[in-house]
């Protein structure tokens, strides 16, 4: 609950954003260490997290959208780093271990095909290889798994993955200006917006005129052609846990992130 006369610092995101694997990762909530927390100590405000590991860019932007949506009264700030392409919301048959009884984020690594990869990238870890059995688990329970295999042997594409990503940051971003609620967009890999080094959005002109509509003046990235956080911690060789940078890379992305940061709250 907010303190009256306090803004809430919303932040919305995946696990660069809720904070896996950083020094006060329990598990059992977020981080109060990430980026998004650390801007909220710039203005000093209240701070809420709808990040989940794991999300996707229409999940994202329906969690953020759920939570303004539904505070009606409460002054928010709003701050979303966006994450990969290749990540699927999906509303399932409903479930009481769904989220909400009903929402699922299917990702690559939920395919049989690319258990060795999985097992290959976090398999020393002990602790984040047993969440990702439980989640296995749960997710052949329900038929989440086999949809999944079906989903990327079939159907998921770039191109898709491109179109419902940016039609999600395009509706969220008009939604919160329709709103008067201040915000600033990030995002984690600039494979958002680029296949290697070439642009998505000159596939067609379909695509051109989606990107089009997104506002880039409250963006802010992290180098040439919008770089990530998560690809500028690699290129500055900040410290790595399993495959999230730690502590040290969210205090200082802040520091460069800080004046786009205010910008966007004072326009």
């Amino acid at each position: 609950m907010s303190s009256i006369g306090k803004e809430t610092v919303l932040s919305g995101g995946c696990s660069f954003t809720y904070g896996n694997e950083l020094s006060d990762d329990t598990g059992k909530n977020y981080s109060s260490k990430t980026w998004a927390a650390r801007l909220n100590d710039t203005v000093a405000g209240n701070y809420f997290c709808v990040a989940k590991g794991g999300l996707g860019n229409s999940g994202i932007a329906r969690r953020v959208f759920d939570y303004v949506a539904n505070r009606k009264e409460e002054k928010i700030i709003v701050v979303v780093m966006w994450t990969f392409l290749s990540r699927y919301d999906w509303a399932m048959a409903r479930n009481s271990n769904l989220e909400r009884t009903r929402w699922a984020t299917i990702t690559p690594w939920d395919t049989n095909l690319r258990q060795k990869e999985v097992e290959n990238t976090i398999g020393h870890s002990e602790p984040v290889m047993d969440e990702f059995k439980k989640r296995q688990h749960l997710y052949r329970e329900t038929g989440i798994g086999p949809f999944a295999d079906s989903l990327y042997k079939y159907a998921a594409n770039q191109y898709h993955e491109a179109y419902l990503s940016w039609k999600s940051i395009v509706w969220l971003q008009n939604i919160l200006e329709k709103k008067k609620i201040p915000y600033m967009f990030t995002l984690a890999d600039n494979s958002l917006f680029y296949n290697d080094k070439k642009p998505i959005h000159k596939e067609d002109s379909l695509l051109t005129a989606l990107y089009n509509e997104i506002d880039f003046t409250r963006w802010f990235s992290f180098g040439e052609r919008m770089m990530g956080f998560n690809q500028w911690a690699k290129m500055n060789e900040y410290p790595y846990a399993t495959t999230h940078p730690l502590d040290e890379a969210h205090q200082d992305a802040v520091k460069l992130m800080k004046e786009t940061f205010l910008k966007c709250l004072k326009n």
